[in-house]
């Protein structure tokens, strides 16, 4: 699988508000809070599909467990420019129980969709591993090995 290390500029506030939420539920204690979590929030938005209306990453949340997306394939789109839901569509399968309400996500709320589809993406590529720091090439320096102290301080 392709490993993400950056996040487009169109994703990173709702990328980071889902990856803020999907961690949190993530506990090694209770291994089902997320799924549990995560099933309960499509209950709803399956009898309302316009419930999470401006609130994209809740929607990806939703959706997460009914949706299956062809990572390798919609990576090679090139995402860092936001693409259409036209390019996004043909790499999103859709679960029996929830394609009544992706269709009406689709015809109502198409942009939002997309980006929620791009952020499961984004999420189940992402390498959240903090990357390494450049390494340092000044001279280290022991400031009490020093003589130059002002002893009148």
């Amino acid at each position: 699988m392709h490993i993400e290390k950056y996040i487009p500029d169109y994703l990173t506030d709702d990328f980071s508000m889902y990856l803020e939420n999907m961690t949190s539920l993530t506990d090694p204690e209770n291994p089902e809070l997320l799924s549990t979590y995560l099933a309960n929030l499509f209950t709803p938005l399956n009898s309302t599909p316009l419930l999470f209306s401006g609130m994209v990453d809740q929607l990806a949340m939703a959706i997460t467990t009914k949706i299956k997306i062809d990572n390798k394939n919609l990576a090679l789109l090139g995402l860092m420019d936001e693409p259409s839901w036209a390019e996004v569509k043909p790499f999103v399968g859709v679960h029996t129980d929830a394609r009544a309400c992706i269709t009406e996500l689709m015809e109502h709320a198409e942009q939002e969709l997309k980006i929620a589809v791009l952020l499961i993406h984004f999420y189940k590529c992402y390498d959240a591993t903090p990357l390494k720091a450049a390494p340092d090439n000044y001279e280290k320096v022991d400031d009490y090995a020093s003589d130059d102290f002002d002893e009148n301080y």
